[in-house]
C-alpha cells in the first residue's frame, strides 16, 4: 500500500485575516486528513509544527514515499492584500506524475470549492517542496488567508477539504476511496496454505503477504468483496470469502 509524507504549512507567522495562522489551520486539516488516510490503507509520515521547509523537505527524501503532499494556504502580493481567491496545484515541471497528482487535486477540489473557475494546476521552478522533494510531489495553497471569504471558507470545511483531498490521493494511486469506520478483528479461515495479502482489491495484485490459516487480521475496511487489513503491520486487502469476523 502506498505511503506519503505529509507536510502542513510551519509558517506560523502568516496570520489569517479572521485570527489563526497558516500553520495552525494546515496542521488542522492534516488532523482531519487522518481518518480518511487510515480507512483507504494509505501510510504516511507527518512533519511537525517545530520542523522547517527544508527538514521537512531533508525528512521525505531520507525514506521511501510514494508521494510527497504539502499543504499551505495563500496570500496576495503587496497593494492586492485582500482582493485575490483561488487554489492552487504546484507540480514541478518535467514531473509526469506530480503533474497528474496536481491536475487530479485541482479536480477534486474544484467540486467543493465556490469559485471552481479558480482553482488550477500550475508548474513552477521555484517551490521547494515539488522542486526539491525525490518522491512526486504537490504544494497545494488552499485559498488566500488574507481574503475573507476564502479564510472563512477554509474554517468552515476543514473537513469536507480533508474528505476530498484523500478521495484524490486514492484516485491517485488507483485504490478505493473508504470513509471512516470501526476497526474489527477476524481470522483467516482456508483450506490450503496461507492467504494472499494484496496491495489492491484484485486478484493480478501484487502479493505483498501471506497469512497462514487462523492468523488474527485487524479489519480496517470492506470493500466489494474485499477486507482491506492489517497482518502484522502490512496493509493490503484480502478476499473477504477467506477471513471469519471474531
Amino acid at each position: 500500500m502506498p505511503i506519503i509524507y505529509l507536510s502542513p504549512s510551519t509558517q506560523e507567522k502568516n496570520y489569517y485575516v479572521s485570527g489563526g495562522t497558516e500553520e495552525q489551520y494546515m496542521n488542522l486539516l492534516a488532523d482531519k486528513m487522518i481518518p480518511y488516510l487510515d480507512s483507504s490503507g494509505i501510510r504516511y509520515t507527518r512533519n511537525t509544527p517545530s520542523m522547517t521547509a527544508a527538514s521537512s523537505i531533508a525528512a521525505s527524501n531520507a525514506g521511501n514515499y510514494d508521494f510527497h503532499l504539502a499543504l499551505h494556504s495563500n496570500a496576495a502580493p503587496e497593494g492586492r492584500y485582500g482582493t485575490v481567491r483561488g487554489i492552487i496545484a504546484f507540480y514541478y515541471p518535467g514531473s509526469a506524475q506530480g503533474q497528474r497528482a496536481a491536475e487530479i487535486f485541482a479536480n477534486n477540489l474544484r467540486a467543493i470549492y465556490p469559485l471552481p473557475n479558480k482553482v488550477r494546476a500550475l508548474s513552477t521552478t521555484t517551490i521547494g517542496e515539488v522542486r526539491r522533494v525525490q518522491a512526486p510531489a504537490v504544494l497545494l495553497e488552499i485559498g488566500f488567508h488574507d481574503n475573507t471569504d476564502d479564510a472563512a471558507w477554509i474554517k468552515n470545511n476543514l473537513d469536507e477539504i480533508a474528505r476530498v483531498l484523500v478521495l484524490a490521493l486514492t484516485e491517485y494511486f488507483g485504490i478505493p476511496f473508504l470513509a471512516p469506520t470501526a476497526a474489527r478483528s477476524g481470522m483467516v479461515d482456508v483450506d490450503w496454505g496461507s492467504l494472499n495479502i494484496r496491495s489492491r482489491p484484485d486478484l493480478q495484485a501484487p502479493i505483498l503477504a501471506r497469512a497462514p490459516d487462523g492468523a488474527y487480521l485487524s479489519i480496517i475496511n470492506l470493500w466489494q468483496g474485499w477486507y482491506l487489513v492489517n497482518y502484522n503491520g502490512t496493509i493490503g486487502y484480502a478476499s473477504r470469502d477467506y477471513v471469519t469476523l471474531n
